[in-house]
């Protein structure tokens, strides 16, 4: 039987999704859904301040490299401990969760047992899909991982929108310094009915300036900056609101300007994916735009601002 470790919190939900949940034996410390696995053995730490704000936040990432050093402890001796089959990293950002880089330098270190390592590099829709593709094949269930695909691109497929008129969106991954959401964000964006005005699909997220942003005047502006919480980023929206200039941006004046979980929905490449396209079918055509609830919450993961 397979032993999990999964060191990333998207791995987690697709071995939830895959039916595997049951086989998990330890997590990230930013694994938290579904509820469950919090009881789990924590694997991870960071190594800067996480609830410093936006701007420190940045300043901490961008020295690292300088140090040579993650900003992530991986605790390998409980890792040991676990006696993981599997450990699920991930290559494609060093600064959401752990990377491959770290989890290979621990178990290089000594680790026995040389568990399996299944890199993700979730940069498009395309690529979440193969990442489910890939941890079910790692578990020898590939069939359960096509039919899970296959569900989830179903769901999303009747979410989607063709609007006679698209409303031109931005959406904003960091805040202090400004960032674009790239990679799979574009996608839902389009596939919601919108159009997109910042990063590219299966491309990382864009540092941009904030007269980029104010001459492109979005009509819809999505605030959802990476790892935070509804509740953290209404805290910290001040680096929009006292930017000047804000209250002439024409999303603020026709009040289309909403904050989202960005840490449960739109930083989150795994099945809620299809949560996150739900909540921008529904901040793009009108609250709740004839949808079932979201369940989960999902219901409070957005709002106006």
């Amino acid at each position: 039987m397979p032993r999990i470790v999964s060191l990333i919190s998207s791995a987690t939900e697709i071995v939830a999704a895959l039916g595997q949940i049951d086989h998990l034996v330890g997590r990230s410390h930013e694994c938290d859904y579904p509820e469950r696995v919090q009881s789990l053995p924590v694997c991870t730490r960071p190594r800067i301040a996480v609830e410093a704000d936006s701007r420190e936040i940045d300043r901490a990432v961008r020295e690292s490299p300088r140090t040579s050093v993650s900003i992530y402890d991986v605790f390998e001796d409980v890792i040991e401990r676990l006696e993981p089959t599997h450990v699920l990293t991930q290559v494609q950002c060093e600064v959401c969760a752990v990377s491959l880089r770290d989890v290979e330098l621990a178990i290089a270190r000594g680790m026995k047992g040389q568990p399996r390592i299944v890199s993700l590099q979730p940069d498009s829709l395309a690529a979440i899909w193969d990442d489910v593709r890939r941890v079910a094949s790692a578990l020898g269930i590939a069939e359960r991982g096509e039919a899970v695909v296959a569900e989830l691109q179903g769901r999303m497929a009747a979410l989607g929108r063709r609007p006679e008129i698209r409303p031109r969106v931005a959406c904003i991954e960091w805040m202090e310094p400004l960032m674009a959401a790239g990679n799979w964000t574009p996608e839902l964006i389009e596939m919601a009915g919108g159009i997109n005005l910042f990063g590219e699909a299966g491309r990382h997220s864009p540092w941009m300036t904030w007269e980029e942003l104010a001459s492109a005047d979005p009509d819809v502006l999505v605030i959802a900056p990476c790892g935070f919480d509804l509740a953290r980023t209404r805290r910290e929206v001040y680096w929009m609101t006292d930017r000047p200039g804000w209250s002439e941006l024409g999303a603020v004046r026709s009040g289309r300007v909403y904050l989202a979980d960005g840490n449960q929905y739109f930083n989150r490449p795994g099945p809620r994916v299809v949560e996150t396209l739900q909540i921008l079918v529904e901040i793009l055509h009108g609250s709740r735009a004839g949808l079932p609830a979201g369940g989960n919450g999902m219901i409070d993961a957005w709002e106006g601002l």
